[in-house]
């Protein structure tokens, strides 16, 4: 603008444009053209020298564009849809070229068709350089395409997903098949890619999956409890990309695109018949990819994170993560919680009886808590239709019920004397139900308190010389004092008269 304005005041002072054009070194055609607008706008020098810059650059400094020919013109017509297209899985610059020239044979060549969708695309499309610094961010999502395994059985094919891991500064890159995108599938393949890194991240970058974030926020989105748990083991941090921002975890949106060409159309037309399989295939794959020298980096992805990354990750924990899975559930009347997978149960203190807990669970161990408070831990047992019982969390009626065992009653009545075991062991034989059996043993039993040890043992000895083996029996010797009977021989009862009763005769 300074020398707009030099040249307006030479004019000004009634110099040639010549003169001018020698005394600011200007070409003479930009010094007419100055001149020519000057004329047109008809202020005076001293009002176009008070312009603010801003103002003088619009009044002269703004040319004309060259108008673009047809064929260009065609070709930014076609911009905005190439751009959507350019989103969609496999689809490459190249691929839009090939697809463009067979619609305009006589368009422009592949170098001017590139530099000008660039052009177009730096104008529409704003991009802020990211700098990713080593063993700061894994980033991790699912591909879009699925790959496939064969029942050797059946002979039918499943899909099975893809898990995809980039390490930020290096961009190593791990890939998985898995079964599915859920918790057990999902937390497991960040576990290896962990390991296969050889140490962990400042943070992992998901996106916002339901087995990584539970409820999305632009400022704060909720963490997913067990990925929360698995982060925390981990001593990282969970860094969700915002929701339809890709451009958050560009890395590993190409880092699938890559792995398209590298892995997937290597594996096509080949059939696997299990998840090892897969993976085994896909691992010598990955390794080639990431062995593989970088377009202008002059390294390849493995050795920029051997020199660079590998140093700046925090080592791994001694101990591996183990998967926990959780419910709440209500603990029933008889202070029980069920895991339904397994159709077993597991006993709560009986004062938590009709209250919410919440149920955790590993592959080996069963805890139950209440307001952040651990109150049940058992051995996971998956046994179905059982019960695994802590006798200390039962009321104390219920406990001493629940001990009822036939060794309980057996070692209980051995020590009153030999007689009286043998005569709970003969009910314990012939009652149909053993809770009926526990109760009659039990009756028996107390009557040693009220009648003492020694009168028991000979009247279960009686009871057993006639064969009757109920409480009713031995409640009756003692209460007819037959037990200090020294015949030995039991009393005869008087058959009671009654119309319904036979006779002797009847059976002859």
């Amino acid at each position: 603008m300074s020398n707009i304005r030099h040249i307006l005041r030479l004019y000004n002072q009634s110099h040639s444009k010549l003169e001018i054009s020698r005394e600011t070194g200007m070409p003479r055609i930009i010094v007419k053209k100055i001149v020519s607008l000057f004329t047109e706008s008809k202020l005076s020098f001293e009002e176009v020298n008070q312009l603010p810059d801003k103002d003088l650059e619009d009044l002269f400094g703004k040319h004309e564009e060259n108008p673009m020919d047809e064929k260009l013109s065609v070709l930014y017509s076609l911009f905005p849809e190439m751009n959507r297209e350019l989103k969609k899985k496999g689809v490459t610059r190249m691929l839009l070229f090939d697809e463009y020239k067979k619609k305009h044979p006589d368009g422009i060549g592949k170098n001017k068709f590139l530099e000008h969708f660039a052009q177009w695309k730096s104008r529409v499309t704003p991009i802020m350089r990211v700098k990713h610094k080593p063993g700061d961010k894994l980033y991790i999502d699912f591909a879009g395409e699925k790959l496939s395994i064969t029942d050797r059985q059946t002979g039918k094919s499943k899909q099975v997903e893809v898990f995809v891991a980039v390490l930020g500064g290096s961009q190593l890159t791990y890939v998985e098949a898995v079964l599915t995108q859920t918790k057990q599938d999902f937390i497991p393949a960040c576990e290896r890619a962990l390991h296969y890194m050889g140490g962990v991240p400042a943070a992992i970058v998901p996106d916002n999956l339901r087995t990584a974030v539970s409820k999305s926020d632009r400022y704060e989105p909720t963490i997913n409890e067990t990925f929360s748990d698995f982060a925390e083991h981990y001593g990282t941090t969970i860094l969700p990309a915002r929701a339809y921002r890709p451009t958050d975890k560009a890395l590993v949106e190409i880092a699938i695109r890559i792995i398209y060409t590298r892995i997937y159309a290597k594996l096509r037309g080949r059939e696997f018949f299990s998840l090892a399989e897969l993976n085994e295939a896909i691992l010598l794959d990955l390794e080639d990819h990431n062995n593989q020298v970088m377009t202008g980096r002059n390294a390849s992805r493995r050795q920029l994170f051997e020199d660079e990354e590998r140093k700046m990750l925090h080592p791994l924990p001694s101990i591996q993560y183990e998967f926990k899975r959780q419910y709440w559930a209500t603990v029933t009347k008889n202070g029980h919680v069920a895991i339904p997978e397994d159709k077993h149960y597991y006993s709560v203190p009986y004062r938590f009886i009709g209250r919410n807990v919440k149920v955790m669970y590993t592959r080996t161990d069963v805890y139950i808590f209440h307001n952040y408070e651990r109150v049940a831990r058992h051995k996971r047992d998956m046994t179905q239709f059982r019960y695994t019982t802590d006798q200390e969390h039962l009321a104390v009626p219920f406990r001493y019920v629940n001990e009822w065992k036939p060794e309980h009653f057996l070692a209980k009545a051995g020590e009153i004397h030999k007689d009286v075991k043998l005569f709970i062991a003969q009910i314990l034989n012939h009652k149909r139900h053993p809770e009926q059996a526990y109760k009659v043993c039990e009756g028996v039993l107390n009557l040693s308190r009220k009648v003492g040890n020694v009168r028991l043992a000979k009247a279960c000895q009686r009871a057993l010389s006639f064969g009757l083996y109920n409480y009713r029996t031995v409640l009756k010797i003692l209460e007819k004092g037959l037990d200090n009977d020294g015949s030995g021989e039991h009393e005869e009862l008087d058959m009671p008269q009654h119309d319904n009763i036979r006779g002797g005769n009847y059976y002859q």
